[in-house]
């Protein structure tokens, strides 16, 4: 391959490197129009195309490559835009301005070098195979997944972030972990010796070895285990594969064969506006050095790519300045946070501690010396002070009085600082370097809610470490004008959908006229309230949807418990747990399908749809479908549907345990459940994940030792992957946090308020979900369970149900005085099926019932 400079009007800009911040700057370059200016070709190493290496750990948790990717694959398919993958360049030819790959030149008129960094391995004897891994992409996690199978023991060597990260990730394989570090404490750039004592405490308590102030010597056959690692001083250690987080180095290797300047420490020297030695040239991100510094976080380099991307697009930005450094992190499950001068290196300034010793929980303030500003801080075991100290550092905004009382324990502490004291320039997001400015700027301009100002400003897309924090922005900018004050659910109720469950539950209300009296106003309701209320008496207390204090309150699919489709006619769709079926049951249902005339489809869930049933058919259809053992399968109802599940260990060959009894327990436990949206299960056998538990609300996959738990995720118009929330749990503890987890949600989320939705809405995050249900820290944890209980015991088919009344049944006309169908409706055939004739498809919506003249 042989690209050449154009010879239109358009240069050619080659960007190398393909990782995060290589891909930051294309989408900048891409959306301040440099396709007008520029013929761009983007150069990675690796096969994929950049990938969340924040949350890299995922990935051996079982989340897949691709759901990792950032951004949309569109990107690059933009006319002028090339991706070249699994290309690395192998030259930068600066005099005839060309780049070498292994398929030929590409010439440049600019080029951005984004090459990123490199894992330092100290050089040590014997350190090769599994015993020299380490973690940095994604192929590096395959092969430590590869390592550690049939493994018992991994040593990560390097007690900083990367390594702690690492030391989770050996956890998360079954592993017994152990951490060396060279310094006597953990994290040694960002704690001080107080924070790095309380941090070893916390994560021994975990289970996890720490090894401090030892040099490998070298490493050698074990007795016990394959290795043997011997160091300068203190015991050897034996263990089966270790992963090297010694640091990283810039990847300065093109660099350096080009002859561009590089700084006394490593990484290419820039300017303020990211230009190497040769102005032709930039370079972002971990290759890069400022003032001899290389910034090892992601947001100095996304910073330095809009710089980039700015300039090369004729609107210089402000000149890069250097970064804040600060971080906010959760290890091992331990809340680490370190913000400025976190030791306390300026002259003359102050510190405040709080330790906690039978908690091991420790927290360190950094005032000027005269007391009127801070500094810095550091923060072990409990972050919820992060975000008040990083605005009270990085806006210059004076300390109280007292400026202990800033990390003093709740009741002691002063008030958190407001939202409305944080000025304009005020950062939220350090990632994409939104300010609180931009945020107002977006509110002004149209967004009413915590999703489009995600959408608008990207604040919260990056780590998601301003999560929070940006959530009290909007809400309380909504607020101040005027736009989310009333948190009515409709003009009827002046309370939300959370606090009318709560009236509901402790009320021991039972109807939606009973609500409306006690707590409403006016007569008959809304079609806000009422279905959200209907749905709130059906979750509380279990009653089957065709009950009389329920049925007014439904929309038509959960009048007639069937989906209306668009020619007017309904889908018919029986539950099938798990997707087992037997083959007496396929049968029963071939025979209703042909009986009655309906198109049949399996559907993504495991389960059979048939559609085309008229209004008066409905009755006779689920008649024969129950005798045939089947119940209904909520599929016109915000309740549970599906439980997908794989064929597991009864079948596979690669199968742990047996999903599919997991999936049917499961199933046969929440079919009656009713809550703010649908609900879907998935249950897999192993960790090849054919169930795709992870894009369900509920996920459950399959390891040695018990099950996973993830949570929260969906598909549909705005997909979400779901969360890993507990490892290796027994049966019954896995029924029991699903329990907790589904009734909290139902007890608190806003009405059509998804999984997902609900969790990042959630004060804290997952963290937060963790600790009210893993840790019962609200005590509701016996409560939600005895509710979820209730639910279980008092379920009955709604078909069944409808089908032994009389007066149900009633309902089931097309025509209040015939009992015929509507003879509008007209099928064609297609493909050996009946399907909508298109003429009719539009004209016709039956209404709940007509009378015939």
């Amino acid at each position: 391959m042989n690209v050449a400079a154009t010879s239109d009007s358009l240069q050619t800009l080659v960007v190398i490197g393909n990782g995060m911040v290589g891909h930051h700057c294309v989408e900048q370059l891409v959306a301040r129009g440099a396709l007008a200016r520029y013929r761009i070709h983007v150069f990675g190493e690796e096969t994929r195309r950049a990938y969340d290496r924040v949350h890299l750990s995922e990935y051996l948790n079982g989340r897949d490559a691709e759901s990792m990717a950032l951004g949309e694959a569109s990107l690059y398919e933009q006319e002028g835009l090339t991706l070249h993958l699994g290309e690395p360049v192998l030259e930068i030819d600066r005099h005839q301005q060309e780049v070498v790959t292994a398929s030929g030149r590409t010439a440049y008129d600019k080029l951005v070098l984004a090459t990123g960094s490199y894992p330092f391995v100290p050089p040590i004897a014997g350190a090769e195979g599994a015993s020299r891994l380490v973690y940095r992409s994604i192929d590096d996690l395959d092969l430590i997944r590869e390592a550690a199978s049939g493994a018992r023991r991994g040593v990560v060597v390097g007690g900083g972030l990367l390594g702690l990260e690492a030391a989770n990730a050996l956890k998360s394989l079954n592993l017994e972990a152990h951490v060396v570090e060279f310094a006597p404490r953990l994290m040694p750039v960002q704690l001080d010796e107080a924070g790095g004592a309380a941090l070893k405490a916390r994560i021994e308590s975990l289970g996890v070895g720490v090894h401090l102030s030892r040099a490998t010597q070298d490493i050698k056959p074990g007795t016990q285990y394959r290795y043997r690692m011997r160091f300068a001083e203190g015991a050897p250690l034996e263990t089966d594969l270790i992963v090297f987080s010694a640091g990283i180095r810039p990847q300065v290797y093109l660099a350096r064969k080009a002859g561009l300047a590089l700084a006394e420490r490593g990484g290419v020297a820039i300017d303020g506006h990211c230009r190497s030695s040769d102005e032709r040239i930039y370079a972002i991100g971990e290759c890069a050095s400022w003032s001899g510094t290389v910034f090892g976080l992601v947001a100095p380099g996304y910073q330095m790519a809009r710089i980039v991307a700015a300039e090369l697009c004729g609107a210089p930005e402000t000149a890069f300045t250097g970064a804040d450094m600060s971080t906010k992190l959760k290890l091992l499950g331990v809340d680490v946070g370190s913000i400025g001068d976190a030791h306390g290196a300026t002259p003359g300034s102050r510190s405040y501690r709080y330790i906690d010793e039978a908690g091991s929980s420790y927290r360190r303030l950094v005032v000027s010396a005269d007391g009127k500003r801070v500094l810095g801080a550091v923060l072990v075991g409990d972050n919820s002070y992060y975000d008040t100290l990083l605005q009270y550092a990085q806006n210059g905004i004076a300390p109280p009085a007292d400026p202990s009382s800033l990390i003093l324990p709740q009741g002691q502490a002063a008030p958190l600082l407001g939202v409305d004291a944080l000025p304009a320039t005020a950062t939220i997001c350090s990632c994409h370097n939104v300010n609180k400015g931009a945020i107002c700027d977006a509110i002004d301009g149209g967004c009413t809610d915590l999703a489009s100002v995600k959408g608008c400003t990207k604040a919260a897309s990056g780590c998601g470490g301003c999560a929070g924090l940006l959530k009290q922005v909007v809400e309380h900018e909504l607020a101040s004008r005027g736009v989310a004050v009333d948190k009515s659910l409709c003009e009827h109720f002046a309370y939300t959908r959370q606090e009318l469950y709560s009236i509901v539950r402790v009320s021991g209300v039972e109807s939606f006229e009973e609500l409306l009296a006690s707590h409403g106003r006016g007569h008959v309701g809304c079609e806000i309230c009422k279905p959200a209320v209907g749905s709130i008496l059906a979750s509380c207390w279990s009653r089957p949807i065709q009950d009389p204090h329920l049925v007014p309150l439904q929309d038509t699919n959960d009048t007639f418990m069937a989906n209306m489709q668009k020619n007017g006619t309904y889908s018919v769709v029986p539950r099938i747990p798990a997707g087992e079926v037997t083959p007496e049951g396929l049968i029963a249902i071939g025979a209703v399908a042909k009986k009655y005339k309906l198109y049949v489809k399996i559907t993504g869930g495991q389960r059979i749809d048939l559609f085309g049933a008229q209004l008066h058919e409905l009755p006779g259809i689920w008649s024969e479908l129950i005798d045939a053992g089947f119940e209904t399968g909520h599929a016109y109802g915000k309740s549970t549907r599906t439980v997908k599940s794989c064929v597991g260990s009864t079948w596979c060959r690669y199968g742990v345990q047996d999903s599919v009894k997991m999936a049917l327990d499961i199933e046969h436990r929440y079919k009656g459940l009713r809550a703010p949206h649908k609900l879907k299960f998935a249950v897999s056998g192993c960790t090849r994940e054919c169930a795709e538990a992870q894009s369900k609300d509920i996920g459950v996959i399959a390891t040695e030792n018990g099950w996973n738990l993830y949570v929260c995720g969906n598909g549909g118009m705005r997909p979400r992957h779901a969360e890993l929330f507990a490892t290796d749990l027994d049966d019954e503890t896995l029924i029991r946090y699903i329990d907790r987890v589904l009734m909290f949600y139902i007890r608190t989320a806003d009405k059509l308020q998804r999984t997902s939705v609900w969790r990042e809405s959630l004060e804290g995050g997952l963290d937060y979900l963790k600790q009210v249900v893993i840790d019962d820290s609200l005590g509701l944890g016996a409560e939600l369970e005895a509710q979820m209980q209730l639910v279980v015991d008092r379920y009955e088919c709604e078909w069944a149900n409808a089908i032994d009344d009389p007066e149900k049944l009633k309902r089931f006309r097309t025509f209040v005085n015939d009992s015929r169908g509507d003879p509008d409706i007209q099928f064609v055939q297609e493909r050996g099926q009946p399907k909508p004739a298109p003429a009719r498809a539009a004209q016709r919506v039956i209404p709940i019932a007509e009378e015939v003249v």
